[in-house]
């Protein structure tokens, strides 16, 4: 049993900034583009604009699905990361957990891939010999290996990933390379969008970074919440401020589903 939130149905609070930028991370996924074209059967513009559509679209709903039941579910006690609201002797969780993490072990080799051709394409010209093939990628994997087990909390590094990359690829320079290439009329609806969509990613981008970095948002840290605990904890005596209340939204990686 969980204790009511006062004012858990208010939005908009001000890190909903932060959220965006974590939105966004999520949503980025410009960096495997070509090697997933390149790796359909007939690659064609209409075959990848189909695939791109439906893939967005099942995230985006998967994303607000898990979103929506989380909070509905604990409500200002919403943690950035949905697994760290359920007690460890849920089994069914437990096993979601197992599930998650075999999504990530299966995600990141894309995400090596990248970095591994973007290595090559700098300082090798685009060709790899197989012992530098097999250098670059223990490099790779030792130091993604090194820096995970170092941060705890995945909230700010979500953030400032999302505010220094995922805003800028998203929202800055697509517009903004429309707006220079494009030789439409400037009431066209592409151009309006165009730019409604660059100022609101340049301010996404300054005022995310400015409160990832001064107001970083708290982790349980794999504590148990306070709930899972009923003999310990009464919880009418229990106070809201107590514990951080967030409005980012649950931790997905949305890339899995794409």
């Amino acid at each position: 049993m969980r204790p009511k939130t006062e004012d858990a149905w208010i939005f908009a609070k001000p890190n909903a900034i932060q959220a965006v930028g974590v939105m966004s991370f999520a949503f980025i996924c410009h960096h495997n583009c070509f090697l997933v074209y390149g790796s359909l059967e007939e690659p064609t513009v209409a075959k990848w604009s189909r695939i791109i559509h439906v893939s967005t679209l099942i995230s985006v709903f998967i994303s607000i699905l898990f979103a929506t039941c989380g909070y509905l579910t604990f409500t200002g006690f919403t943690q950035g990361d949905l697994f760290e609201n359920y007690c460890r002797n849920d089994d069914l969780v437990t096993f979601g957990r197992f599930c998650y993490g075999v999504t990530v072990i299966l995600t990141y080799p894309i995400e090596c891939f990248v970095t591994r051709e973007v290595i090559a394409n700098v300082f090798f010209g685009g060709n790899l010999s197989p012992f530098f093939h097999i250098i670059i990628t223990v490099i790779i994997i030792t130091v993604a290996t090194l820096v995970s087990l170092l941060i705890d909390c995945l909230g700010i590094v979500l953030e400032l990933n999302g505010v220094l990359c995922a805003a800028p690829l998203i929202f800055i320079i697509p517009s903004a390379c429309y707006l220079k290439l494009s030789e439409e009329r400037r009431t066209h609806s592409d151009k309006i969008m165009s730019c409604v969509m660059l100022p609101i990613g340049a301010v996404v981008m300054v005022v995310g970074f400015v409160m990832a970095v001064t107001n970083p948002q708290d982790c349980t840290h794999g504590q148990e919440m306070f709930y899972c605990f009923p003999d310990n904890f009464s919880l009418t005596n229990i106070s809201v401020s107590h514990f951080q209340l967030t409005t980012q939204p649950p931790i997905l990686n949305i890339s899995t589903f794409q």
